[in-house]
């Protein structure tokens, strides 16, 4: 099967594209051909050889994928050969999804949504998972202000539906642009409880709203986390999904007392046997029903082009460069 593997810790130029072995599906694993596959941070940061090097299994990367089983292993009996499938499969898989196939465990995997084409399916899991860890492990009360830090973004803007859909309307967020303020109200945020960090001091700003903010999602991270742990009360809740909170703000958090929620989607593949893979197939089915009852929907992308070097090159520089502009970034998979 044609693959691209990283040959070496650096720039995009080491990726090279290679015919490697085709995997052999396991007695508990389906293979699948994949038909696209999306890009995270988590890629690029892999690609650097920073500390997410240590979740790196194949030299092929890639980590969330849309496709069709192929092949089934002697034990699978929950799916069939055609279903339509998707799946984050971080490093638990027998490769990356820069590659024409995968082999991956049964407990991994969903059927995919009707509704959804391959590249809208690869899209949801990284970005669905996260937002369900975020809202299924803050529980905010409905009658309790929330600022979201960058709900424009992929995951922001499922956590604000499922926020609203369970009646949490105290939702507060920020915008740099007229296109995500415009996304923002189409989601139903009301256009003032949008601040432009742009525009002023986004503290005072905030903190004209007249609310107590007991609870705060950081989806952006360095002075944004300041913003943060300023804006949040004592004995409040800090939740984190980026790492890359500041100093000052890791100080004034500590000053606070604050509650402080790490969010990681990688977390469960730490947890020993069958938890590890039943956790991310259970949320990402909770995902597509959500999907299917209309809760929330498709995240918008931006699919950049076949399997190819050039393909993930212009990718990685994206997301290297803040450029996605709230889209999620596929490559298909022909």
């Amino acid at each position: 099967m044609k693959g691209i593997i990283l040959k070496d810790f650096g720039s995009v130029e080491n990726f090279e594209l290679k015919e490697v072995e085709q995997p052999n599906p396991e007695s508990d694993e389906v293979l699948i051909k994949i038909r696209a596959t999306a890009f995270n941070p988590i890629d690029y940061q892999m690609r650097q050889g920073a500390t997410e090097r240590k979740l790196l299994k194949s030299p092929i990367l890639g980590r969330e994928l849309s496709g069709e089983i192929v092949q089934l292993g002697k034990r699978i009996t929950s799916f069939k050969v055609g279903d339509k499938v998707s799946a984050y499969v971080g490093s638990l898989a027998s490769n990356g999804t820069y590659a024409e196939f995968i082999s991956v465990p049964e407990k991994l995997i969903a059927k995919n949504p009707d509704k959804l084409t391959f590249e809208q399916a690869t899209a949801m899991p990284m970005v669905g998972m996260t937002a369900l860890q975020c809202f299924n492990r803050i529980s905010t009360p409905k009658d309790k202000a929330i600022f979201i830090a960058g709900g424009a973004g992929g995951v922001g803007t499922i956590l604000i539906k499922l926020l609203l859909a369970n009646g949490n309307n105290k939702i507060y967020t920020t915008s740099g642009n007229n296109d995500s303020t415009t996304h923002l109200k189409n989601i139903g945020i009301d256009e003032k409880n949008i601040v432009n960090y742009k525009e002023g001091n986004i503290i005072n700003n905030l903190k004209d709203k007249g609310e107590n903010f007991e609870y705060v999602v950081d989806l952006v991270g360095g002075t944004m986390s300041e913003v943060c742990a300023e804006l949040v009360e004592v004995f409040g809740t800090y939740v984190d999904i980026t790492f890359l909170t500041t100093e000052n703000a890791k100080e004034m958090l500590f000053d606070k007392a604050t509650t402080i929620i790490n969010i990681a989607n990688y977390a469960p593949a730490l947890k020993k046997g069958s938890e590890k893979f039943e956790y991310y197939g259970n949320a990402l089915r909770e995902i597509f029903d959500k999907i299917d009852e209309n809760i929330i929907t498709p995240t918008e992308i931006n699919v950049v082009g076949n399997l190819s070097v050039e393909s993930i090159k212009r990718a990685h520089q994206l997301l290297e460069t803040n450029q996605t502009k709230g889209k999620k970034i596929i490559m298909t998979i022909e």
